[in-house]
């Protein structure tokens, strides 16, 4: 028995003309507020308040940054802005000059990683992040 495999699932159907139905509405939203700030509003003042309104719907609808949707970036950008943040400063150590030995070693030395005593606390507060901070 075969089946039909569903194609090009990503590509959204074109339903008013060239148009899809996201698109259709965010320009028929665009227009009605531009509509209604122009009969509302003395006709200078509709254009200031309504043209930068009417240009960010048809944006909207068609102009696409990264390949996505504007959409998707404005929501990122709201979700960015509104969201709660963790600033952490990290405190740059200051290196410490060894002084010179009066006496000639023939054999370098070899540096060693020093671990902190508490590299288990450290580890734990990186996991648990969000319960920490207050």
């Amino acid at each position: 028995m075969r089946y039909q495999v569903p194609q090009f699932i990503e590509v959204e159907d074109k339903i008013f003309g060239p148009l899809t139905i996201k698109q259709f509405l965010y320009v028929v939203g665009g227009a009605a507020i531009g509509f209604i700030l122009w009969s509302l509003l003395p006709n200078f003042i509709a254009i200031i308040i309504g043209a930068p309104i009417v240009v960010f719907f048809i944006a909207l609808a068609f102009y696409k940054y990264n390949d996505r949707p504007l959409i998707l970036t404005v929501e990122g950008a709201i979700k960015y802005f509104f969201s709660n943040k963790l600033y952490i400063w990290n405190k740059k150590k200051k290196e410490i000059k060894p002084k010179k030995q009066d006496t000639v070693s023939s054999v370098p030395q070899l540096e060693l990683p020093k671990l902190s005593d508490s590299k288990l606390k450290d580890l734990a507060w990186g996991l648990d992040v969000k319960e920490n901070v207050k």
